[in-house]
């Protein structure tokens, strides 16, 4: 497994808790928690523009292959009703 060095027991979350707290302080560790979860918050929201934009281009680029299921029939259709 590629990530497996991320699955982390109980014992190592306490010891990497711990070294924040040693390297940060106990009033910085606020601060940085709201830091991370605004960037996580501003990646969610790029990411969703991004698979807005995604589809946006896919609905375009449909409709320009298919221009016939907009006006609700084919060419050809329209030219022997006339």
């Amino acid at each position: 497994m590629v990530l497996g060095f991320l699955s982390l027991g109980g014992s190592e979350i306490f010891i990497v808790l711990l070294a924040v707290v040693l390297l940060f302080g106990s009033k910085k560790i606020p601060e940085l928690a709201r830091g991370f979860g605004k960037g996580i918050r501003e990646f969610k929201n790029a990411t969703g523009d991004i698979q807005e934009e995604i589809r946006k281009t896919s609905r375009e680029i449909t409709d320009r292959a298919n221009p016939d299921k907009k006006t609700g029939g084919t060419t050809q259709q329209k030219s022997e009703n006339k």
